[in-house]
């Protein structure tokens, strides 16, 4: 007798051993056709593996986040086979299951978004011939025989251990591969192919550059459309299509993968850090400033230099070695250890706008995004063990207000402590006490992500969730161990002796490159009136106004408004419309009767139009705007 106990702890009896695809069945043909897998114990297994003792099961469905990466894993050998049909010289690599779909690496000649249509014709006769899916186990032996000639998997099976290595078969396709899969390739009937790109094999620039072919499946047609609508939406709202149509930024081959910020760049980079600023002044931080470049001793100490050295920049100067930071943290230790601290000093919270610079490869370089040269809104805080709770909650506070000024909430997560790590027990269960007991005064649901700290101490992540529904990890809050011990950091305390701090790293735009890329497409381009590069455009409808317009265009750049003056010979239709596709906020037409009157035609982005505003009224209300600094666009 075999007993299999279900999550509600019901217990059911068979006589033999049974598939998973058995015990769905015997409760009903509607979940056994809804069925993927199952999770047998503690492992996710196929469905047709057999259970021949007393086991513990969870019957996978399309309903189940594991459903959904299965059934995507299943798809990328879907797309594996039809490639291979179509080009039958074609060699493979890896094909996972990723957040949003799936992909495989591929030895092939270039292919373009032209070619999906017949990729996909032939995927779709894969699905319809419902192809079952079946797991075989080889020795290392067999595997590397079966592979002969194809390196890649030779390459991939050479570094297994000695052992059991399965294969999974459907029709005449067969791959490397650990499970589990969905039943049959029928499942995989809602899929699409998305983008192709270059990849290095193993991410090494020194080895061959395959095709990154990626595409997403969904259970239902409807979630496939759903997704297809938002990648639609997310494609009209690209930073970078954005970004340059706005004039904001651009990339140079003489620099790659470091942004250059234009003019109206910088009008929304200054309005950014001008809201940071304020924010973290009256939070009761003090802002530094550390070197670009220091030298090879300080990141011995740091352990970047043993760690980190293959994404740092370096040279000689004087024949001594230097590096350009990758990030800012060893520099703000040279800035504490400078003087003597007293526990009366502390906690002390000392934030910077810092320049580093890490070496990422170029093909994972994307737009604002992954860059090689960015600004970190680093904060480095020095307490007492009995500061964390209050210092972590001051955190939170201040990154809910930051957050809130753009409209994006923030889910949290808090990692602990992983295999390998430095301190003691004591050190991690007082650092982890803290952040869990911060956050539960805090008072939003968290996540417990186990083991994924950083290894000298445990952190607390904020994703942040723009208009799209999009996840983005921006800020960061770690406890460090490491540093004020490779720094001899120390404060007196009350018992004239010298203690180490507790030190928290954390940031809250984390890259401001990619947390304006962020904004860009959180506002589709269409930037709160606060952050706008030009928040009024005047229109005076013929050169007889231009002089008087620009008398008013003084007026209101006196009072601090970015404003700009369209007086070319076109048509007010034509420049209205020019206005409104560069997202001014505010379109100020000047005609006769304005002139006459001291008024303004205000007209907003959404069209709206209000006729005979005062200069005085339209500063008043411009104004108060943007020092509440609001997020609607709707303020006549």
């Amino acid at each position: 007798m075999i007993n299999i106990t279900f999550p509600d702890g019901n217990i059911k009896a068979f006589e033999n051993p049974v598939s998973g695809l058995d015990v769905a069945k015997s409760i009903s043909d509607g979940l056994a056709r809804n069925c993927v897998a199952m999770k047998l114990d503690d492992d996710l297994v196929d469905l047709d593996a057999t259970i021949d003792h007393d086991a513990k099961i969870k019957l996978i469905t399309s309903k189940d986040p594991e459903g959904l990466e299965i059934l995507r894993h299943t798809a990328a050998h879907v797309m594996a086979q039809a490639i291979l049909r179509i080009y039958p010289d074609a060699k493979l690599t890896i094909g996972p299951a990723v957040e949003d779909g799936f992909y495989y690496d591929i030895d092939m000649a270039p292919v373009s978004e032209d070619d999906f249509p017949k990729i996909e014709a032939e995927m779709k006769k894969i699905i319809k011939e419902k192809l079952p899916v079946r797991r075989r186990e080889v020795t290392k032996a067999e595997a590397l025989e079966f592979y002969k000639g194809e390196s890649y998997k030779l390459e991939m099976i050479s570094d297994l251990d000695d052992g059991t290595i399965s294969f999974y078969g459907q029709g005449e396709f067969t791959d490397l591969c650990r499970g589990p899969h969905v039943p049959h390739t029928g499942f995989t009937k809602n899929l699409k192919l998305i983008k192709v790109s270059g990849a290095y094999w193993r991410a090494d620039p020194s080895k061959p550059q395959l095709q990154r072919i990626y595409g997403t499946a969904f259970f239902t047609k409807k979630e496939l459309d759903d997704y297809l609508t938002f990648l639609e939406e997310a494609k009209k709202r690209n930073h970078r299509k954005i970004g340059q149509a706005l004039d904001l930024f651009s990339f140079h081959e003489e620099a790659p993968g470091m942004p250059f910020f234009h003019p109206k760049g910088m009008e929304i980079w200054n309005a950014l850090l001008d809201f940071w600023r304020l924010e973290h002044r009256a939070a009761g931080y003090v802002e530094s400033k550390t070197p670009i470049m220091l030298n090879r001793s300080l990141w011995e100490r740091s352990g970047h230099w043993e760690n980190y050295r293959e994404n740092m920049y370096t040279s000689a100067i004087d024949d001594i070695e230097y590096a350009i930071k990758p990030m800012n943290c060893p520099g703000g230790m040279l800035i504490y250890s400078h003087k003597p601290h007293s526990y009366r000093d502390l906690p002390l919270r000392v934030a910077e706008i810092g320049l580093v610079h890490r070496h990422e490869l170029s093909g994972v370089l994307s737009g604002l995004f992954r860059v090689r040269a960015f600004h970190q809104d680093d904060a480095h805080l020095y307490m007492t063990p009995r500061h964390i709770k209050e210092e972590i909650l001051g955190v939170l506070h201040l990154s809910e207000r930051m957050y809130g000024a753009f409209g994006l909430g923030f889910q949290l997560e808090l990692s602990t402590r992983p295999e390998k790590s430095i301190g003691t027990d004591e050190q991690w269960e007082t650092a982890t006490g803290g952040l869990a007991a911060a956050l539960d005064a805090y008072g939003q649901e968290y996540a417990l992500n186990e083991g994924d700290g950083a290894f000298y101490g445990p952190k607390i992540d904020l994703h942040i969730r723009d208009a799209l529904g999009r996840m983005w990890q921006c800020g960061t809050i770690q406890l460090d161990m490491s540093l004020p011990e490779r720094f001899n950091l120390y404060y007196i305390d009350k018992d004239n002796q010298k203690h180490r701090p507790i030190m928290i790293h954390r940031t809250i735009f984390g890259s401001i490159e990619r947390f304006l890329g962020i904004l860009i497409e959180h506002f589709a381009g269409k930037f709160p009136i606060w952050m706008a590069p030009t928040q009024a455009i005047i229109l005076p409808i013929n050169d007889d106004l231009v002089a008087y317009s620009t008398e008013v265009l003084d007026i209101l750049k006196n009072a601090g408004l970015r404003v700009e003056i369209d007086s070319r010979t076109e048509s007010l239709n034509k420049k209205v419309r020019e206005a409104q596709l560069q997202y001014i906020p505010l379109i100020l037409t000047i005609g006769g009767k304005e002139k006459e009157a001291g008024t303004l035609s205000v007209r907003t982005l959404d069209g709206n139009v209000k006729y005979g505003v005062s200069h005085q009224a339209f500063l008043d209300t411009v104004l108060s705007h943007i020092g509440n600094r609001e997020l609607s666009l709707d303020m006549f």
